[in-house]
């Protein structure tokens, strides 16, 4: 069952199923119909949730109050927000609480558009890729977010807003690998563009992947290569990325490549390389000469990320002269590369520094740069 874990709450769940966040309007038709209500209604409840970001039924005031009654006896709320931060350069950061303990982080990031916010949004309580310089993996995975637990997220993030601030955008990229729990993203991306819910058009989002190459290739099909994709490489040989990234070792960077280069691009569109250089690790020239040769002639973007410092590991950033000598050999290759600056550091809102909380897997200790890391066991589907 989708979402069990929502339902379990409920006072008199005489209705079975996930909740209707992350339901489509013509989905949520047959859960009325199972409570004798018309069709019309359902549009009505999508409405109020996905437009005007209400998830108490009580406050559904243009459904009956039998209706309201009976979905709050069925579907108790998906979240909370446990604790907001704010950053000085104008980042914030939401804890957000599940009914069954378990919490992520979920950051909203001005843009260069006044007004413009775009959301980073989690997909699993913790993460099993193992890369050794992410806080979200070090604790490993607990288990995969659904669909309404994705997409609460956004609805709670509107407490967050400024006045005049309005979402322009999201991107998969908080805890968890996306591609690891595929459909629950796919269906959360789709209802985000419904035209009758927030309507963000898929060019606005992007998904991350560490380089999970079957799913790239599905994802590629599913939506025809129209949400923006951002690979996690972070070396330009498998010698390198192996110490990193463990994935490497059941995905090879050449099959990772391979992948981007038949994603079916927009046009005016490129894929996102994304690189974050540790120190003595990856930040060599002679990788940034590797790197280039790998990716020469693909439509792609590369951000270098130095490396954002946190509690769960030692390695740390080059310096700034070392990270502008690898952007400027990048360039000289030929390759479009940008530097991307932490934004949110001060309240640990930055790439790689969102960490698991509440119930977890056993912490391990954090991994190693020997190549000795492993990849989590990946749960079964519906897990």
């Amino acid at each position: 069952m989708i979402l069990r874990h929502l339902s379990a709450g409920a006072r008199n769940s005489d209705v079975q199923g996930p909740h209707p966040l992350e339901l489509f309007p013509e989905e949520i038709v047959g859960v009325l119909a199972s409570m004798g209500e018309p069709p019309f209604r359902a549009r009505q409840l999508f409405g109020w949730m996905h437009v005007r970001g209400t998830l108490t039924f009580e406050r559904m005031k243009n459904l009956p109050p039998a209706l309201r009654r009976r979905l709050s006896d069925s579907f108790p709320e998906p979240a909370t927000v446990e604790q907001s931060l704010s950053s000085e350069d104008g980042t914030r950061k939401a804890v957000v609480r599940f009914p069954d303990g378990a919490a992520v982080e979920t950051v909203i990031m001005p843009t260069t558009k006044p007004g413009i916010v775009t959301q980073c949004l989690s997909t699993q309580v913790g993460c099993a890729m193992g890369c050794v310089f992410c806080h979200s993996g070090i604790a490993g995975l607990a288990r995969n977010l659904s669909a309404a637990e994705i997409l609460v997220q956004v609805v709670l993030a509107r407490s967050l807003l400024r006045p005049g601030e309005r979402l322009g955008g999201a991107v998969y990229m908080g805890m968890g690998e996306p591609l690891h729990n595929y459909d629950a993203v796919v269906r959360s991306v789709r209802l985000l563009g419904h035209p009758e819910g927030a309507h963000i058009s898929p060019r606005r989002i992007t998904i991350s992947t560490v380089g999970l190459v079957p799913e790239i290739v599905r994802l590629g099909k599913d939506l025809g290569g129209k949400v923006g994709l951002a690979v996690s490489l972070h070396a330009g040989s498998a010698e390198t990325r192996r110490k990193l990234l463990p994935i490497d070792r059941r995905y090879p960077i050449e099959e990772v490549v391979r992948a981007i280069s038949n994603w079916p691009i927009a046009p005016r569109r490129r894929v996102t390389i994304e690189y974050t250089l540790v120190q003595g690790v990856n930040d060599d020239l002679t990788e940034a000469d590797r790197l280039a040769r790998l990716l020469r002639g693909l439509p792609v973007k590369i951000n270098l990320i130095p490396l954002n410092t946190h509690e769960g590991t030692v390695l740390g950033p080059p310096p700034e002269s070392g990270v502008s000598e690898f952007q400027e050999r990048l360039a000289a290759a030929g390759l479009s590369v940008f530097v991307r600056r932490q934004r949110g550091g001060d309240i640990a809102a930055a790439c790689g520094q969102l960490a698991l909380r509440g119930d977890a897997p056993a912490r391990r200790r954090p991994p190693r740069i020997d190549g000795s890391a492993s990849v989590a066991r990946m749960p079964r589907p519906g897990e």
